[in-house]
């Protein structure tokens, strides 16, 4: 996206949410990592060749046509950057920082302060539910972040920052085929790969095509967004060790600076962790309760159990010679470490998408992260995408379905969705969005901030379509 384009919309967004309303509550995530479970992993090379999803019209109408195209650049416009995703970035990718210098020509001053603000952010993490009544979610923490960058870089410079940072995140440093994806909504994949959809709470492995198992997850906190784009697997690593970062908010059963061992209870990444490029990790340690909500510092969580299963899973697509008995002698070495490559690496496809049309019904989920995706325009396009008019439904069909639509437009604390869907200046653009209709009180830099944990009201809502029956996306296979 090219920096003018983006200032263009950035100003035309500006006038157009002159009135809107800021979500009041500026918080960051608020778990230490011994309870969320995740940790920036050591920056290694992930560039790989992964085709992103391009499937062609066929006749099976499972799969959707692809005449309703998602640009990969429009949806890395959407991801909302917090300070936390920075501190994440800069901590997990040693040439993030030089490329910051290079490419935007940032200052080292500049750069050392970003760095700065991003720790910060981090150091004020407050695990405790305390509830001061003001709603927690993705755009107030990003709206805090565009507002103290903007102080720091100018505006120009933000546009740019900010341009790099979303391009860089949504790709995971993996390298496609096809940067103008073609792949249309709901897509069956043809191909072996993994599709985590955040809103659903769901992980699939589809091996050429078929779908052959499907898990529950949990998902990044909406202060720590899941990211969306295409990602890759190449190693599973048995036995992962931890160390506490030297901050204030590790405290009590931890020590700062200090290994925890693989296998140890006060190890968040349980028996095995499975890094997909930047911080981000498929990994174990959670509670069977964390599941189908957040529970991850911009990961995907699963439960002991599950990363056992879908770490065999993983190596059968990937052709590795992989038992369940391997695992678990892996898994009696507790205090060893080790790392096993695939015998190829596996793309990991991370989507945000709240409105799919799966087996013959039509779901729409929650907007957690607040990116504006539940709109009436969004769902037209993807009935639209399986031959289906909202306009030719019955009123009283017609009526229901809008109306749900509505009501999923919340976010996790159950506040509506504000501003524009679709391009959604608070993702788009907003990390440069005038943010003056902030709480005052929430502008400083609290030592309270905390976490949304708990996701109020329903997370999906269903409707049986005639004209969409024997279409769709599969349902779940063998949910774990």
């Amino acid at each position: 996206m090219k920096t003018i384009d983006l200032q263009q919309k950035m100003n035309f967004q500006i006038k157009k949410m002159g009135l809107a309303k800021v979500s009041a509550a500026v918080l960051l995530v608020g778990v230490i990592l011994f309870s969320i479970g995740c940790e920036v992993p050591p920056s290694t090379s992930t560039n790989v060749n992964v085709a992103v999803n391009s499937n062609t019209v066929v006749a099976n109408t499972n799969i959707a046509p692809t005449n309703a195209p998602v640009e990969n650049k429009e949806m890395a416009a959407k991801m909302p950057i917090t300070l936390p995703v920075l501190d994440a970035m800069f901590g997990a990718d040693e040439s993030f920082a030089g490329e910051l210098k290079s490419k935007i020509q940032l200052t080292d001053e500049q750069i050392d302060n970003l760095k700065r603000l991003s720790r910060e952010a981090v150091t004020n993490l407050n695990e405790d539910e305390a509830n001061d009544g003001n709603p927690r979610s993705t755009r107030a923490a990003m709206e805090r972040a565009g507002r103290q960058i903007r102080e720091m870089l100018g505006e120009q410079k933000t546009v740019q920052f900010f341009d790099f940072v979303r391009e860089r995140w949504s790709n995971g440093e993996t390298a496609t085929n096809d940067n103008s994806s073609t792949a249309a909504p709901n897509s069956v994949p043809t191909d072996t790969r993994i599709v985590v959809n955040a809103p659903a709470y769901r992980m699939d492995v589809f091996q050429e095509g078929k779908l052959v198992k499907s898990y529950k997850i949990g998902i990044g906190y909406p202060e720590f967004p899941l990211p969306s784009g295409m990602r890759k697997a190449d190693t599973i690593i048995f036995n992962p060790t931890w160390t506490p970062p030297d901050e204030p908010w590790v405290k009590g059963k931890v020590e700062a600076g200090k290994t925890v061992a693989a296998g140890d209870k006060l190890n968040p990444l349980g028996p095995i962790k499975i890094p997909i490029g930047l911080p981000s990790l498929i990994h174990g340690g959670k509670s069977p309760a964390r599941l189908g909500g957040f529970a991850s510092h911009g990961c995907v969580g699963l439960t002991n159990p599950q990363v056992q299963d879908f770490t065999l899973e993983l190596a059968k697509i990937s052709g590795l010679s992989l038992t369940a008995e391997d695992v678990k002698n892996y898994e009696k070495q507790k205090t060893e470490t080790k790392n096993v490559k695939l015998d190829k690496p596996i793309p990991v496809e991370l989507r945000y998408e709240t409105i799919v049309v799966e087996d013959g019904k039509l779901k729409i989920y929650r907007d957690v992260y607040e990116r504006g995706t539940n709109m009436e325009e969004n769902l037209q396009r993807v009935l639209q995408a399986y031959g289906v008019s909202l306009d030719t439904l019955a009123a009283p069909e017609r009526e229901k379905i809008l109306v749900g639509l509505k009501q999923m437009a919340i976010n996790a604390s159950g506040n509506p969705v504000e501003g524009n869907g679709g391009s959604n200046s608070n993702f788009a653009n907003s990390n440069i969005t005038n943010t003056n209709n902030l709480n005052s009180k929430n502008n400083s830099n609290t030592k309270d901030a905390s976490v949304t944990r708990n996701i109020k009201g329903k997370k999906e809502i269903s409707f049986d379509i005639a004209a969409l029956k024997g279409k769709g996306y599969p349902a779940a296979l063998g949910m774990k």
